[in-house]
């Protein structure tokens, strides 16, 4: 038996990199996974290459219409939701005296407002002791010049979690954060080796993390495993953010 067997999931953003190895995974343990992406031909790989169990929706998280198109597609094709996970994310360096207007908004829409919504729009069909994380991050707790917005968008999502847990408690939904600290993923193509180089130097193993690191505890979050675990936020990051 699979820790998801019967389970339905939800995962945003999961085209590539640590979403979608938690999704090939969630589908390995017995769980129905719907995951979205921006670009169709990139979610159609994605789905392709997770075989069965899945359906891709394609959509912005950052949309609110897009949104109630996926949940629209859950309720009809398998009527709830077990788990969710919120990872829609985008993160990129502006120091502070060049950060514009929509820099900022482009941020934050889509990681602050964006994981808000897509967790209000699943709670209609959310089955209650489901499992709600959000996709953190470990710069929220550790100062690196130039991602003051990212941070400070990634940290609002830890004090939405200590609020939910409260507001969801009646039903036994549990909600936590789960922050990656440097995982090797095709979003991080941008910087330069000088950088990478910098960011593997913080990691007391002496290298970056793999996204099937990532997976497996959020399989911890989604299954009964974790079934104590409510208002966290579960930093993995080879201890990165505690030194």
């Amino acid at each position: 038996m699979g820790k998801l067997d019967g389970k339905v999931a939800v995962i945003t953003a999961a085209t590539s990199g640590m979403a979608l190895a938690t999704a090939r995974l969630f589908a390995e343990e017995g769980a129905h996974v719907f995951i979205t992406g921006r670009r169709q031909e990139k979610l159609d790989e994605a789905v392709k290459l997770i075989g069965r169990n899945v359906t891709g929706v394609q959509g912005d998280a950052s949309n609110l219409a897009d949104l109630d198109r996926l949940y629209d597609t859950v309720k009809r094709e398998k009527g709830s939701i077990d788990v969710l996970f919120a990872s829609a994310g985008r993160g990129e360096p502006a120091p502070l005296e060049q950060v514009t207007e929509e820099f900022f908004d482009n941020i934050f829409d889509l990681n602050v407002r964006g994981t808000l919504f897509t967790v209000q729009k699943a709670l209609p069909l959310f089955n209650d002791k489901g499992s709600i994380f959000l996709n953190g991050s470990g710069m929220s707790v550790k100062g690196f010049p130039g991602f003051s917005v990212y941070a400070g968008s990634k940290a609002a999502l830890r004090s939405f979690v200590r609020t939910w847990l409260l507001e969801l408690k009646q039903r036994g939904i549990r909600v936590n954060v789960l922050s990656p600290g440097p995982i090797d993923t095709p979003a991080n193509d941008w910087m330069s080796e000088e950088m990478k180089e910098y960011i593997r130097a913080q990691v007391p193993r002496g290298e970056w993390g793999r996204p099937e690191e990532i997976a497996t505890v959020a399989l911890f979050l989604a299954s009964s495993d974790s079934s104590f675990i409510n208002g966290m936020e579960l930093f993995v990051d080879g201890g990165a953010t505690q030194i």
